[in-house]
């Protein structure tokens, strides 16, 4: 009779193709019943229980494998309880090292991909620091509802009379207008002509 469905022999000890799915188990205890024979000629168990020794629970492979366990529901609730519910991100455009316009201003642009995360809508202020005199063109307040992500075009400008350096970090702040605590944000460049 043929019960293993991947054709194992058992009789030919431990093999690869076993897909542990116990149907011999079942097979076999089943005809040791109707013989009056003791169940349990296959089973699962351990040598150390087939030599007849008793099994212990509590082995160092168990005592760490709890331990790693409870170290990471507590960092995994650690970051759910100190997460933000905000995400900023700042794409610097990457066609023209920057501009120049025609009042003699320097402008880079960047796309700022503002993530809330929050159950609620929030407004939130856009600001930049790190760059003295320079300002932030087009909007820089926006709506966001729960959930939502926003891809928002902006332009950085600045007199050329103010850039102490050629290449400048600069921080990209947004920060919700009804909750002081919720605030990120992005690390970009600005370029500007050599000075």
């Amino acid at each position: 009779m043929q019960v293993c469905p991947t054709g194992i022999d058992i009789r030919d000890g431990l093999q690869y193709e076993c897909i542990n799915c116990a149907l011999c188990i079942d097979a076999c205890d089943s005809v040791m019943d109707q013989m009056g024979y003791e169940k349990g000629l296959i089973r699962y168990t351990t040598e150390h229980a087939l030599e007849g020794n008793p099994s212990r629970f509590l082995r160092p492979r168990i005592i760490g494998y709890g331990l790693a366990v409870m170290l990471m529901v507590a960092l995994f609730i650690g970051v759910i309880v100190v997460r933000t519910p905000l995400e900023l991100d700042a794409v610097r455009d990457r066609g023209r090292l920057y501009y120049e316009t025609s009042m003699g201003m320097i402008e880079n642009s960047y796309t700022l991909k503002i993530l809330n995360m929050d159950q609620q809508p929030h407004e939130y202020q856009i600001g930049l620091q790190g760059l003295e005199g320079g300002k932030i063109v087009g909007e820089s307040r926006v709506q966001l509802t729960s959930g939502e992500i926003r891809e928002l075009p902006i332009r950085v400008t600045i007199d050329p009379a103010d850039l102490i350096d050629t290449n400048t970090t600069i921080l990209f702040t947004v920060q919700s207008l009804d909750d002081s605590e919720l605030a990120a944000d992005a690390e970009s460049r600005f370029i500007g002509p050599r000075i």
